[in-house]
């Protein structure tokens, strides 16, 4: 790929509302212009977190779900760039590099049907070709000593994410990933469903934790791998903390972070653990928006904390009355984050 066109940038002029009197992030994120390498803007930028979209839904339709977490990124920028900047959370530390250029990728796939094995070998191809796209920009940001915050697209994009932050540090990382699946599925070839298992296998991923597994969604199968891998996997589920109550919310957080704190770790956020937020996979049943916003402010204190990635957001399957409400949910969750991670 041609690395001066990698990215679709966004005019914030247009989707900043500006109001006299006061400061929108829109004013004061600092952008690529496209009119260099983004690698060079990078390694000049002073910025502390480089943020990027991933608009694609490939991976989830390789695993036989339901498209739409391709239109997320506009929503979710436009949200951002109208958060007010003060003594709270500052914006100029974030540096907005668009969305990542996946046009024709997108477009191909809009022509397969994943039912057809043809066509599902095909769409494994195109999700590789963005695996290798995406670790490369990921190396690059954490290379110069800065903060990758992506927003997805699929959950497949958690190994591009890990195996260039792999690359990166020149060694295996470990996730905690908030999550109703494991993604942990058999390696059929590259889709949603198996972005771990694959960066498990190929030596990226050192240890992971699963949080707030849903007991009903994951199969005996994929249960007994993460069980036969229990020094390097571990899982609590979403019944025991909160409909059982064996285990409490607090003491899994402490829990989960001894798991992977002795090395740097990405934090993956995937939207369908949460009940009724449009999603690929949209559930019913799940925690609360209050304790995922816990979750993330608790990890994002860690010197660990290597990314975040928050994914399978579909604001074109939900209410169209309220198409933004996922953009300013994960406007949200950036925000606490930043919060989180740096002194204000």
């Amino acid at each position: 790929m041609d690395h001066t066109k990698s990215f679709i940038t966004t005019n914030f002029k247009s989707i900043t509302n500006i109001r006299e009197g006061e400061v929108k992030f829109g004013q004061k994120m600092q952008f690529f212009l496209n009119e260099e390498d983004f690698s060079l803007c990078i390694q000049k930028n002073n910025c502390k977190y480089v943020l990027f979209g991933i608009a694609e839904d490939i991976g989830i339709r390789a695993n036989f779900g339901r498209a739409g977490a391709a239109t997320c990124w506009d929503t979710v920028i436009q949200a951002i760039a109208n958060i007010q900047h003060n003594k709270f959370c500052k914006a100029n530390q974030i540096l907005v590099l668009g969305k990542l250029n996946v046009t024709d990728a997108m477009a191909e796939a809009n022509t397969l049907n994943e039912r057809d094995k043809a066509d599902r070998k095909t769409l494994f191809k195109l999700v590789e070709k963005i695996d290798k796209e995406v670790a490369h920009i990921i190396s690059i940001i954490i290379k110069n000593n800065k903060i990758p915050i992506v927003i997805g697209g699929g959950h497949n994009n958690s190994y591009g994410l890990i195996k260039g932050a792999a690359l990166a540090y020149g060694k295996p990382i470990n996730a905690i990933n908030f999550d109703a699946h494991s993604d942990f599925r058999q390696l059929e070839g590259r889709h949603s469903g198996n972005g771990f298992s694959y960066a498990f296998e190929e030596g990226f991923l050192k240890k992971y934790f699963v949080f707030g597994l849903h007991e009903n969604y994951n199969s005996k199968n994929v249960l007994n791998n993460l069980m036969l891998n229990k020094t390097r996997i571990n899982y609590n589920t979403y019944e025991e903390i909160a409909v059982r109550e064996t285990k409490n919310f607090d003491e899994e957080l402490k829990i989960a972070h001894n798991f992977i704190k002795n090395d740097f770790f990405g934090i993956e956020i995937d939207l369908d653990a949460l009940p009724n937020i449009a999603s690929s996979a949209i559930t019913p049943s799940g925690f609360s928006v209050q304790e995922l916003r816990k979750f993330i402010s608790f990890f994002g204190k860690s010197k660990q904390a290597t990314y975040l990635h928050i994914c399978e957001g579909a604001p074109s399957l939900g209410d169209e009355k309220n198409s933004g409400l996922v953009g300013k949910l994960i406007g949200y969750l950036v925000t606490d984050f930043l919060k989180s991670n740096q002194t204000i």
